[in-house]
């Protein structure tokens, strides 16, 4: 089964138009796949996959007013643009002051030229301290290690920016090792995702693929005792992909993130873009069996897990300056691929995965344990299934899973 490929939802005005990515092979050119009277264009980065590859899930926005209000623009991050800010995402997520060291892994294919440079434009805007590979807080390798890198693509340098400055926003302390992928293939993704396991701990995975049959003869990839593996569960409202449907990985959704006069100073509802479902092939894992609204509705693995931001009306600052679809420089993105390096970033922050994954099983299993620290998303719905699949309800939802991050306790 292909990935699916449709518009993508705004909270700023109706959708008026479609065009589809032109696909060449396992990679593929992007094109707008949306537009409005208001002059807002959305556009994917990666274009739809054939069988054995993987599409990123970045989500370029183009126009649309900045979603702070006064009260949200918080002091220390100056805004470049029209996305929320590091200090909007520590805010909304009740990030906690970190001193942490901890590596986050970033698996993505094909090369960003400018990935360092990138990185080091976003960090001194937001004064975040530098992270090179002089300092050793950044590292760049190809799938097997070494510097000859993949060749360079502009869709995937988008979904590269992307994941390191959400790493940064979070945990400006953190390590990052990009490992690049020869290809957008599942067999090169697959072997990065290996040498990542072997040198991190916190892997995030902004990309996945359509179910098929074959899928659970991957699943020893993500079967390590002590590793945390985060991934998207895409952009095409209702339904289920792969790797997100694997019971030794996180599923990352997705929600829509918008100031509010509350205690909390946010309000989520789920985006309905966001992928979940319920698995074909994958067997229901053991943490799931215990939730009620899980097992009426699926016999198999459900997704998803856990979610954070991720509708591009509501989207974050990124810095890209490999020009692509005609754009660069300061970009405002949403898509999972938003969600899946914040909530990978949380779990890195926690430092908890030695604990929460103490066998060859998944970290989202210490979040079905630990829910308290979650803000639970009750409202919003990514397709028409019936059931809490796609709707948001209190509790577990296949949207949003149990909430988004509120600290780092359930992590």
């Amino acid at each position: 089964m292909l990935p699916r490929f449709k518009a993508i939802p705004s909270t700023l005005a109706l959708v008026t138009a479609l065009a589809l990515a032109v696909t060449f092979g396992g990679a593929a050119s992007a094109a707008p796949i949306a537009s409005n009277a208001s002059s807002v264009s959305f556009f994917h980065s990666c274009g739809a996959a054939t069988a054995g590859f993987a599409q990123c899930h970045a989500i370029v926005r183009v126009g649309g007013a900045a979603q702070r209000t006064s009260a949200n623009a918080l002091t220390g991050c100056s805004n470049p643009s029209s996305g929320y800010t590091p200090c909007d995402l520590q805010s909304a997520y009740n990030i906690p002051s970190t001193t942490a060291t901890t590596t986050v892994a970033i698996v993505d294919a094909y090369n960003d030229p400018n990935a360092e440079a990138d990185l080091g434009v976003y960090r001194s805007q937001f004064g975040l301290p530098a992270c090179t590979t002089a300092n050793g807080c950044f590292s760049k390798v190809n799938q097997t290690g070494g510097t000859s890198y993949p060749r360079n693509d502009g869709g995937w340098a988008q979904e590269i920016s992307l994941d390191l400055d959400m790493v940064s926003a979070l945990c400006p302390t953190c390590h990052i090792l990009l490992v690049e992928a020869s290809s957008n293939s599942f067999a090169n993704l697959l072997a990065a995702e290996d040498y990542a396991t072997s040198h991190a701990s916190y892997i995030s995975n902004s990309w996945s693929g359509g179910e098929s049959s074959s899928e659970t003869s991957y699943d020893s990839h993500f079967e390590h005792a002590g590793k945390v593996y985060v991934f998207a569960t895409g952009d095409s409202g209702y339904g289920t992909g792969y790797p997100a449907a694997s019971p030794y990985v996180t599923a990352a959704g997705g929600t829509t993130l918008t100031p509010a006069s509350n205690s909390r100073g946010w309000t989520e509802t789920a985006w309905s873009g966001a992928g979940s479902g319920c698995s074909s092939y994958e067997a229901q894992p053991s943490w799931q069996s215990t939730v009620s609204n899980i097992t009426s509705v699926c016999s198999k693995r459900a997704e998803a897990d856990v979610s954070a931001v991720a509708n591009p009306s509501t989207g974050v600052d990124v810095y890209d300056s490999f020009k692509y679809q005609g754009l660069s420089g300061w970009l405002v993105f949403g898509g999972t691929s938003v969600a899946t390096p914040v909530i990978t970033t949380v779990y890195a922050i926690a430092g908890n995965a030695s604990t929460a994954v103490p066998t060859a099983t998944s970290g989202a299993s210490y979040i079905y344990s630990h829910t308290s620290s979650l803000n639970d998303v009750t409202s919003g719905s990514n397709g028409n299934c019936g059931t809490d699949l796609c709707n948001a309800v209190a509790g577990w939802d296949g949207p949003t899973g149990f909430g988004t991050p509120n600290g780092t306790g359930s992590f």
